[in-house]
């Protein structure tokens, strides 16, 4: 069934645009739970809760890009799942390490920083990310917003464990620059 479709199904307030979505994009969300959380149950559950807050947001919004807007809301029930159990066994210690990498070309937002001071790091980091050649900036989606492991991208892109690496790091040291170009204190 086409995004468009499910929509309408939202938008007609009927129960079967659920099951259409968990056709869709069941698999595609779970995935992002479970490389943030790496627990079946917990990542059944984001999902399940994905289900619902899509439920409970269309409408009044509808949503572009379905897709994006159901990642969004699954790896946002995810991390926030994460954070709950906070512990280094949960996710292998990838969800610290990736977040320890941006750390370094990302400022903290635990400050008091105004919503529209968030708005406009995220534009950066789109403009950023579309500056980038296709792979390099699979490989960072993959790495920081899929919280995959060196290991699996390298064998998502047929890359040695090495070049994913170093890749990441320059990727990460071109953040760093562009972001200082753009007048953002690190």
């Amino acid at each position: 069934m086409r995004d468009t479709e499910i929509l309408d199904l939202y938008w007609a307030r009927e129960e079967r645009a659920i099951s259409e979505t968990q056709l869709s994009y069941g698999s595609y969300c779970y995935s992002i739970a479970w490389h943030i959380l790496y627990d079946r149950e917990d990542s059944d559950e984001c999902v399940n809760d994905t289900w619902l807050r899509a439920w409970n947001a269309i409408p009044p919004k509808r949503p572009c890009r379905l897709a994006l807007f159901l990642g969004t809301i699954t790896r946002n029930l995810s991390l926030d799942r994460w954070k709950e159990k906070h512990t280094m066994k949960r996710g292998k210690g990838e969800m610290l390490l990736a977040l320890d990498e941006l750390a370094e070309c990302v400022p903290d937002r635990r400050s008091t920083e105004e919503e529209v001071e968030a708005a406009e790091l995220e534009r950066m980091l789109n403009a950023f990310l579309h500056t980038l050649p296709e792979r390099d900036c699979n490989v960072f989606l993959r790495r920081y917003w899929y919280v995959e492991e060196y290991g699996e991208i390298a064998e998502r892109y047929g890359m040695k464990l090495n070049t994913v690496k170093s890749s990441l790091f320059r990727t990460r040291a071109k953040l760093r620059e562009y972001l200082e170009k753009e007048g953002v204190i690190l």
